[in-house]
Parts: structure tokens; sequence; C-alpha cells
């Protein structure tokens, strides 16, 4: 099954609260995203978006500039139905993070469970080597992945699990570490769930 299918079929047969990963509150990402300076004229690249919430904030703050990708285009569907006449401004963008590449840059690239699935060495690779040319120079990066002592899979799917430290040295020296969180997701079944959270600037 291609990451595609299997996403598409995931949001196509549960509700938003069935999702593990759901977040009402993107609060965490958010604070991240105005220490690295978010305004109304930052444009944002939400990478692997789904059904997330962080458009939704993003968009009732003023910010008219937001690209929203993921695999599934069940999810950006959904998403872009949820948001309605909101939604108009948004670029919407059906793609695998490791095949597609950017015809534009951005200020502010945030990714919240979309890199701790490149199990891949390759993927990884071409992962950051998109991150590097969507941003521009001095452009910032929040991301989120499942932290040490989080689950080692998800979906059915075996994760990475990263500290703030070993997620910048992945990133390579074009990343500066400028800050991270911790957070306990809580899932709808109650189980929680360790993530970390870092924010970059590119050099």
């Amino acid at each position: 099954m291609s990451d595609k299918t299997h996403w598409n079929a995931v949001y196509s047969r549960k509700l938003d609260a069935e999702l593990s990963w759901h977040q009402s509150d993107p609060s965490v990402s958010l604070d991240l995203m105005e220490k690295a300076g978010l305004a109304a004229d930052t444009s944002v690249i939400d990478v692997g978006g789904g059904t997330s919430r962080i458009v939704d904030a993003l968009v009732s703050r003023g910010l008219s500039d937001l690209t929203v990708l993921d695999v599934s285009q069940a999810a950006l569907d959904a998403t872009r139905a949820r948001l309605g006449p909101d939604g108009r401004t948004v670029s919407w963008i059906a793609g695998d993070i490791t095949l597609w590449w950017p015809a534009r840059t951005y200020d502010l690239w945030h990714d919240r469970a979309v890199f701790h699935f490149l199990t891949d060495p390759k993927d990884q690779a071409a992962y950051i080597g998109t991150l590097t040319s969507a941003l521009v120079t001095g452009g910032h990066a929040v991301i989120a992945t499942f932290a040490p002592d989080g689950p080692e899979t998800c979906s059915g799917l075996p994760v990475a699990r990263y500290s703030p430290e070993l997620l910048a040295e992945t990133l390579g020296a074009g990343f500066s570490l400028i800050d991270q969180r911790f957070q306990s997701h809580t899932t709808p079944w109650g189980h929680p769930q360790s993530f970390q959270y870092s924010l970059f600037r590119r050099g």
C-alpha cells in the first residue's frame, strides 16, 4: 500500500476525534511561530497539514499567504470544506513531501508529525533538501516529532523519535536550533504521547 493510499484511507474512514494525533488547540506550534516573528504578512507552509487546526488559527490571525501540503487529497478536501470561504486564500497542494519540489519560497515552515514517519535516510535527505529550498535565508521551521520516550509506531507505521538536539544534528549545519518545547499529547482514548517541538532558523 502506498503512503497516498494509506493516508487517504485513514482520513476517509475516521472522524478527526478518532485520529490519535488530532489536536484541537495547536498552541505550542503557535507559540514557537510567534517567537519566529509571525505576522500578518508571513508566508507559511504547513507540511502534512491533514485536518490540522493550525491553518484555521493562522487565518484567524489575518495571514493570507498560506499553503497546506498533504499526501492525502481526502484530508485536504475535508479541511477546505471546514474552512469554507475563510480558506479562499489558502493554497492546497496534494503531494508527497519526499517527491514534491517547491516553486517558491516561504518565511515559515510548519510540520507536526510528518518527519518522524521518514525512517529511510533517503526520504529524510529528500525532506531536508525540500525544506532548504522552500525556506528563505533567515526563515524559520517549526518541526514536531515524537520525543525519545514517545511511541515507536503510529497509524500502523514505524516512526523515528528525536530529541531537539538529535533533530538539529539530522537537519545539518544549515539550520540552527533556536528554541524547543515538550508536550504530552493525549490521544482520544486517553493514552499520553510525548512530542518535542523545535524551532530552527535557516542560516
